[in-house]
């Protein structure tokens, strides 16, 4: 028979709680708000709330706090959020096609950069050792990769992640660099620091990034900001001249445009790479991706071919 998969309905009773309503609350709970989480699912807004209050009904407590424009998760939501992540996860790997979990594809996600110049060593070594479990490598513009969302199996991300329900291992670190427009001035300078930048506009990635204002002491922070929501935005901004920018070194090698310059940030901290994954419903070749991630990442940074 046939699994129905629809994703929200405003009819649920007292017994009848459905997968379709444990991913409306995790869309819910990763965009906080009801407006985006609508958009992501394809529904009206009213679906989505009715579909949040009868969850909260069947559950027998609030999980989402409304008192505010950005919804906030309640420690009941919290606690449900990561239960829910599990289940849909559990979910999705007993119906994936492929033989059974061994060798359902591993899901690896990222936002920008992946696994920097360690990226393909990593892909071509996992297919020569493990051909029974494909890996595939998606680029999803959240602050988990999809990895919350159970879109993937396990994230590269950048930063502290700060998420409840979520296991990591820093596998490195990497250099800060400055992203400036090819045709300014600070563009002919051979290294920078956060000081020489305050003068400027910060363009922020609030969506998957990691830099923020709180990079810059308090005396020489920019005064003013532009926000957008994912790496492309970011760099077409900075190639018009619109602000500058910073991120790690891998986006200078693996995210090239011709109206962007990067230049060395001696003076910024380094950024963590991480490998993330969901430790309650991990896949099972998780292990072994983070054994083989681990072993990369001491070796010498390869050098780029041609």
């Amino acid at each position: 028979m046939p699994i129905a998969l629809r994703l929200c309905s405003a009819r649920m009773s007292r017994t009848n709680i459905e997968l379709r309503h444990l991913r409306c609350f995790l869309a819910i709970a990763e965009e906080g708000n009801l407006t985006r989480a609508a958009t992501r699912l394809h529904l009206t807004q009213p679906a989505v709330s009715r579909t949040l209050a009868a969850l909260e009904k069947h559950l027998g407590v609030r999980l989402v706090d409304r008192s505010t424009h950005h919804l906030a998760l309640t420690a009941e939501g919290r606690g449900f959020r990561e239960r829910a992540t599990a289940a849909v996860a559990a979910f999705d790997a007993a119906v994936a096609p492929g033989g059974g979990p061994h060798h359902r594809p591993l899901r690896l996600g990222h936002a920008w950069s992946a696994f920097g110049p360690y990226t393909t060593p990593l892909l071509r070594r996992w297919r020569q050792e493990h051909p029974e479990t494909p890996l595939e490598l998606l680029r999803i513009d959240d602050r988990t990769a999809g990895l919350l969302r159970g879109e993937v199996d396990a994230a590269l991300l950048r930063g502290p992640v700060d998420v409840p329900g979520l296991a990591t291992e820093e596998l490195l670190r990497e250099a800060r660099v400055a992203a400036l427009p090819t045709d300014g001035e600070l563009a002919a300078r051979t290294e920078l620091t956060l000081a020489d930048l305050a003068d400027e506009t910060a363009v922020l990635n609030t969506v998957s990034g990691t830099t923020t204002l709180d990079l810059w002491p308090p005396d020489h922070r920019p005064r003013t900001t532009l926000t957008v929501a994912n790496t492309d935005d970011w760099l077409a901004a900075i190639a018009a001249g619109r602000g500058i920018g910073v991120s790690s070194a891998s986006t200078a090698a693996l995210h090239p445009h011709p109206g962007v310059t990067y230049r060395p940030l001696p003076d910024a901290p380094p950024l963590p790479v991480l490998l993330t994954w969901r430790p309650a419903a991990p896949h099972p070749a998780t292990p072994a991706l983070l054994a083989l991630a681990r072993e990369i990442a001491r070796r010498p940074e390869p050098r780029a071919e041609g």
